[in-house]
């Protein structure tokens, strides 16, 4: 079943280290050189991933496997553009506060496509480009932001596990528990201890 969902996933989730510049935050802000960064990478740092059938989400038997298997037992789906969202301006910009949340962040990407940003382990931002069936867990407890790219579009579906909570705890947010807990899951998987796996 894993094999089903690693294929061709490289085509639809993509990763690099960003630059520091200030330009328009929906810009790829690539590196000169470029300095791509691998999906075992990601999953170095938590972050699970997968291509999906996008056009057959309703019916699509993987990820009915995967919210089986994860618990997800909660799924909206979101459009965000200037047309569709309300306070779009002000919306998309708290998405681009670096936060955490005490839960995963699931997002699969049925249209369009937006960026990710997280942090590495030292604090570097990784810029992670989410296309039309890819799907991604960012682990709870992890530092992110949002953000459209130029296309100006995303139709997203949102899974959670329960009744969902989406309370962004803006950084710093050091203290709380689930922060704690990534903290505590990087060090393991640096140290080569098991840790459970996904």
């Amino acid at each position: 079943m894993e094999t089903a969902f690693q294929e061709g996933k490289e085509e639809v989730i993509s990763a690099w280290y960003m630059d520091d510049s200030e330009e328009d935050q929906r810009l790829p802000h690539h590196r000169n050189p470029k300095q791509f960064v691998s999906l075992d990478k990601l999953s170095e740092l938590g972050i699970l991933s997968w291509r999906l059938d996008s056009d057959n989400y309703e019916n699509d038997e993987s990820l009915k496997k995967i919210r089986e298997a994860r618990g997800y037992s909660y799924v909206d789906i979101c459009d965000v553009c200037p047309e569709k969202l309300p306070n779009y301006e002000v919306k998309i910009k708290n998405f681009f506060e670096e936060h955490l949340h005490t839960d995963e962040e699931i997002r699969y990407c049925l249209e369009g496509s937006g960026y990710f940003d997280v942090r590495d382990q030292n604090e570097q931002w990784i810029r992670i480009a989410v296309k039309k069936g890819g799907m991604i867990v960012l682990p709870a407890g992890m530092y992110h932001r949002f953000t459209l790219d130029t296309d100006n579009y995303i139709k997203a579906m949102r899974l959670f596990v329960g009744e969902p909570i989406w309370t962004p705890y803006n950084r710093p947010h050091d203290h709380l528990p689930a922060r704690k807990e990534y903290l505590d899951s990087l060090l393991k998987k640096g140290e080569g201890q098991p840790v459970e796996a996904n």
